[in-house]
This record gives C-alpha cells, sequence and structure tokens, in this order.
C-alpha cells in the first residue's frame, strides 16, 4: 500500500533501553544496575551519579565519538535537574548540543530518536 504512513516495522540499530529495573536500565539482554552511556553502536556502565558534579571528563569517550554526535541526552537522575554551565559551555565549545532531562525519559527519547536515524549519545544517571 503506498501513502503517507509510516513503516512501524524498522528497529532502531544499536542498543535500545528495553525497560527499567531498581535504578537501572535493561539494555538488549543485560541488566546495568547503574548509569548508562549509550552511542549508536555501543552501550556501557556509566558510573558517575550526580548531576552537579558532571564535566566535559565524564563524557570525553563521547565528545570523542567519530563524527561527533549532534548532541547528548543527559539524564539526571529522577528528575530533572539543570547540568552545571561550565559542562554544557565545554559541550557546546565542542560542537555538540545538550538535551537535559530526567533519565527515564532520556531513555525513552534516546530510542525515538534512534529509530529517526539521529546520530547522538546519552549518559544517563541512575534514577
Amino acid at each position: 500500500m503506498s501513502g503517507p504512513f509510516m513503516d512501524r516495522d524498522s528497529t532502531p540499530e544499536g542498543p535500545i533501553v528495553r525497560g527499567f529495573r531498581g535504578h537501572g536500565y535493561l539494555v538488549a539482554d543485560r541488566y546495568v544496575p547503574g548509569g548508562l552511556k549509550l552511542t549508536p553502536d555501543d552501550a556501557r556502565d556509566w558510573t558517575a551519579t550526580d548531576v552537579a558534579t558532571l564535566t566535559i571528563d565524564d563524557v570525553a569517550d563521547l565528545v570523542a565519538m567519530a563524527p561527533p554526535p549532534e548532541f547528548i541526552l543527559i539524564g539526571t537522575g529522577a528528575a530533572m535537574t539543570r547540568p552545571p554551565v561550565a559542562f554544557v559551555r565545554a559541550l557546546e565549545a565542542a560542537g555538540i548540543g545538550v538535551e537535559a532531562m530526567d533519565s527515564k525519559a532520556a531513555a525513552r527519547a534516546w530510542g525515538v530518536l534512534r529509530g529517526e536515524g539521529r546520530w547522538i549519545a546519552a549518559a544517563l544517571l541512575p534514577f
């Protein structure tokens, strides 16, 4: 059938958060008990626990992606909290935008944006 319908059978490439348990994430077939970093190709544990202390060093591996991500989704924990101004400015100086939201919302946004094929990264604190 042709027309203005979207292909709902497409699955985003790369790791997708499938659910939440405790204070962690279910990614593919594994449980990540704390923070989580996501790239279009990889999901890895992240040891950061407090949005107030974030520095660009905490996401240096995401900044180093080739090509760099359009922006980094920052999951700030159980509630939306603004990341430090110095952290945001450092990412913006590197040409990378920042989108902050609570971690569960960021995990859901990750799946939607990856489904659109967006080249992004995510750093999700535990909630």
